[in-house]
């Protein structure tokens, strides 16, 4: 990622920032890449970044991110996703590495055994703390057979999130629900995309024919984990509707994950293509047509902005991210929250409109190009700036 280009300079004060997180790159998931473009925006703008996080499966002295300070702790994978780890109990190595080279401010980007040591050894040694509310944890266990884990993981979060001078939210709605919630000091942050990047400049004919798509036919895209929280068989169920209609429509999904071989076997004519990143992965988005977001459990949904940089038709349900970047039958479709039957419905009625789909997708586009990352590394940089201050 070259950041020289991507934001603007600052007179604001050069601080020391520390990271703290059980995820980031080469992992490939959302929280990883905002974090990635959060800490290259930061040291962009002069600031000195060090990142603290789990030895990652990947990880190799060429990685990219390798540029940026790092100190790797130890890590266990995520029992259902074992290509994933998350950070153990770090005190005594944060405690000297922060005596060593004292932070301005810390940022602990996720709640798991390090970012809760990260919590307790920065109010040991007195630093301010930023903590990011990136996932929602509590209603993970749901899909995973331990609904009953809800209250007490969701106080385990009010617990650590309550210690830091502020948590950080994608959007005005997930504030609201903390504050009821009885999270103390809740603050919103965007997020944004790269246009440059993802652009339906990069639609490729030639990818679009290794997935079985012909001239004038269309594809249906899913950019995602592959998991069970994010509601994957409704987007089957839609897409099976859209078929009904369009026999030659193609369904293809980018990403990996703990379903893949389950959704291979059940759904054979699926075309799965793995998970990429950079420059395949926005060649991917722009070779679509259609995306379909069914997940009811993100914070934001970064996946739904870099569709509609592609030029994508989204469908999605009203809540977090597409609540907040889409405007119904404007730059894009929106279901009520929880109502299945009414996502397919908007997924078959614009598969059959296609004058409403080009309309979506050249809106989707200019709604894009208004979220640039700049904006959102400033924002990021003043809520830090406010924690050294005690604001």
């Amino acid at each position: 990622m070259n950041v020289a280009t991507d934001y603007w300079t600052t007179d604001a004060p050069q601080r020391r920032v520390c990271v703290v997180t059980e995820t980031y790159p080469p992992e490939i998931n959302g929280v990883a890449r905002t974090l990635e473009r959060l800490v290259g925006g930061l040291t962009a703008r002069g600031h000195q970044l060090h990142v603290v996080r789990p030895r990652q499966t990947g990880d190799s002295a060429s990685n990219s991110q390798q540029t940026i300070a790092t100190t790797l702790v130890s890590g266990l994978p995520v029992p259902v996703y074992r290509d994933l780890h998350i950070g153990l109990p770090a005190s005594g190595r944060l405690t000297r590495l922060w005596r060593e080279q004292r932070p301005d401010v810390i940022y602990v980007a996720t709640e798991g055994p390090l970012g809760w040591s990260a919590v307790a050894t920065a109010a040991r040694e007195r630093i301010p703390v930023v903590s990011g509310f990136h996932t929602n944890f509590h209603t993970y266990s749901s899909h995973y057979g331990l609904g009953f884990l809800h209250r007490p993981i969701y106080g385990y979060l009010r617990r650590l999130h309550n210690q830091t001078a502020c948590t950080v939210v994608p959007t005005q709605d997930l504030r609201e629900e903390l504050l009821r919630g009885e999270f103390s000091k809740v603050e919103v942050m965007g997020r944004g995309v790269d246009c440059d990047l993802f652009s339906p400049a990069r639609r490729s004919e030639a990818l679009r024919q290794t997935w079985g798509v012909g001239p004038g036919e269309k594809a249906v895209l899913y950019v995602g984990r592959l998991a069970a929280e994010k509601n994957l068989p409704l987007a089957v169920r839609a897409f099976e509707a859209m078929q009904a209609i369009d026999p030659t429509l193609r369904f293809v999904l980018i990403g990996n994950g703990p379903m893949r071989e389950r959704l291979a076997r059940s759904h054979p004519r699926l075309v799965f293509c793995g998970a990429h990143t950079g420059i395949p992965l926005a060649e991917h988005f722009a070779s679509g047509d259609l995306f379909l977001f069914p997940s009811r459990s993100e914070t934001f949904g970064n996946v739904v902005l870099e569709a509609m940089a592609s030029g994508l038709a989204v469908v999605a349900f009203d809540y977090a991210g597409p609540r907040d970047l889409i405007h119904h039958g404007h730059d894009g479709l929106l279901a009520p929250f929880d109502d299945d039957n009414a996502f397919i419905h908007a997924a078959t009625r614009l598969l059959s409109d296609t004058e409403q789909q080009a309309t979506l997708r050249h809106n989707a586009r200019l709604t894009a190009e208004g979220r640039g990352w700049g904006a959102v590394v400033e924002r990021f940089e003043t809520l830090l700036l406010d924690a050294c201050k005690g604001g």
